[in-house]
């Protein structure tokens, strides 16, 4: 049984117009005037797209047709209360996999919604490079969504859900997967690359391993004078990196925003001009992606900031 064949897509509904915000004033480029949006969860409409499944004719078709033959053939074989067993089993199981339609369905009017309303453009066909150590994580990988347009004013890049996972193989051969889901900003910055090739801000590991990983981990790691921000961060750069350039960009106040307001798993890395700012699950509501939008983009903007400056010096 295929979703198709449940019923067409139905296009959600947005309240509003995509207008893009003006510079400082706090607006996302694309968000609606009052910045609000009918749709402001990947949950909100699933109930309604239920609904609207088991009021099509087709969906009763299948779900009573598959029911009564296997109960019938059952039956047949086995016995008559097999076959009523049988009979409830497959509607049970038919009406999980309409209700996993109607999920699928309320999460991608979600989307399509959040990308109309923030003037972005949802990908048919998700997929970004292995461009930073995150995207190079795992035995496998996916990018489940990707949203592209501007971010914030003056700032193109990806808002990305993305999972990579790890498969894991005990003694007998047999596998198991666990997967880690990320939801990132991805924003390309050739102009960064003189200045900064690699950098990495991740989150404070096990103290015990700074010095293996100073030793081995092929960058050198950068102390700065916070211990607000010592307890959340860690900062790598390339070996041999300019450290009065990277001084300046960790500006006393660019610490202090960094140590007070993302997220707790807020995390970023920069490679080759490609700057991914990411938290270690998937949003599913506006709220959610306009937190990992702002962050990332408040990066973004201060890494540009420092190139153009010392453009300017030079």
């Amino acid at each position: 049984m295929s979703e198709e064949e449940m019923s067409e897509k139905t296009e959600p509904e947005a309240t509003g117009t995509s207008e893009p915000g003006p510079e400082g004033t706090g607006v996302f480029a694309g968000t609606t005037s009052t910045g609000t949006v009918e749709v402001h969860h990947a949950n909100q409409l699933r109930s309604a797209k239920f609904k609207e499944l088991l009021r099509k004719k087709s969906t009763w078709a299948w779900l009573l047709g598959l029911s009564i033959l296997g109960g019938a053939v059952s039956g047949a074989l086995i016995g008559p209360v097999i076959g009523l067993l049988v009979l409830a089993g497959v509607f049970l199981i038919i009406l999980l996999v309409i209700f996993g339609i109607a999920d699928s369905r309320a999460e991608d009017a979600f989307y399509d919604s959040y990308c109309s309303t923030h003037g972005l453009t949802r990908s048919s066909s998700p997929s970004i490079g292995e461009l930073t150590p995150l995207l190079r994580k795992g035995d496998k990988s996916k990018t489940d969504e990707l949203f592209s347009g501007e971010l914030a004013p003056g700032i193109d890049g990806d808002l990305v859900l993305y999972t990579y996972t790890e498969v894991h193989r005990d003694s007998d051969g047999d596998e198991t997967e666990t997967n880690y889901p990320f939801t990132f900003v991805h924003v390309e910055m050739p102009d960064v690359v003189p200045h900064l090739p690699l950098l990495r801000v991740q989150r404070a590991g096990f103290r015990f391993l700074d010095g293996l990983e100073d030793k081995f981990g092929g960058s050198e790691r950068v102390k700065l004078e916070s211990a607000a921000f010592d307890k959340r961060f860690e900062v790598f750069v390339s070996k041999g990196q300019d450290q009065v350039w990277v001084r300046r960009l960790f500006s006393p106040s660019f610490i202090v925003w960094l140590a007070e307001n993302p997220v707790k798993s807020f995390a970023f890395e920069l490679e080759s001009g490609h700057l991914v700012a990411y938290v270690s699950k998937h949003m599913d509501d506006t709220a959610g992606l306009e937190q990992v939008t702002e962050n990332g983009t408040f990066v973004a903007s201060r890494l540009i900031q420092e190139a153009a400056e010392t453009s300017t010096r030079d």
